[in-house]
């Protein structure tokens, strides 16, 4: 009898253990895949400013690179893609469409999310410089402002009368399950020439 229950607990010892790990996996799996799809995004890129023409990372890809946001503080380089679908976010960061084009006049906005593309963004400061580069060339923003607002209450106006970068992420940063209102944001205005 004891042997018997001993060999049971043991399982469920096992099979608690195995359940524990699946979490585990699997974040480090959505980190493994934003990773590798950040170096095709960066051939994509390339190849768009070679030939001036948008190319799919992979040939199922209904996304393509639009522009490239380095921060060099932070070491931070990441291709931003056209569009900002839950798809899209999977690999990186996504342009919002009813925005401006990053890089052109008007008021872009630009979301990832906060445990892959867009963690870098509770380092940054006022001040910090952003660059966008773009099919029209590089763009250079200086951060004036980082807020948390919630997005149930609150909605990002896309002006045209200011020339701004806008970058936004769920908050808190350290948060165990995804899903919450709250939004980090980073505002940026374009640097004069």
């Amino acid at each position: 009898m004891r042997t018997v229950m001993r060999s049971s607990l043991q399982r469920t010892a096992w099979l608690i253990a195995l359940c524990a790990c699946v979490p585990l996996a699997h974040a480090g799996y959505m980190t493994a895949k934003a990773g590798l799809a950040q170096i095709l995004l960066q051939r994509a890129w390339q190849q768009r400013l070679e030939t001036g023409v948008a190319a799919k990372p992979w040939p199922w890809a209904d996304t393509s690179p639009i522009a490239r946001l380095r921060v060099a503080r932070l070491d931070i380089d990441e291709i931003v893609l056209s569009g900002d679908s839950g798809r899209s976010l999977a690999f990186g960061p996504g342009w919002a469409e009813s925005s401006a084009v990053p890089g052109s006049p008007g008021l872009s906005v630009i979301s990832a999310h906060r445990d892959t593309h867009f963690s870098f963004l509770r380092d940054l400061a006022s001040g910090d410089s952003i660059r966008v580069d773009s099919a029209r060339g590089a763009s250079a923003y200086r951060i004036v402002s980082t807020r948390i607002v919630d997005a149930a209450t609150e909605r990002i106006a896309t002006r045209e009368d200011i020339d701004a970068l806008v970058l936004v992420t769920c908050y808190p940063f350290d948060a165990l399950a995804a899903g919450g209102s709250l939004r980090y944001v980073v505002t940026a205005l374009r640097d004069p020439a």
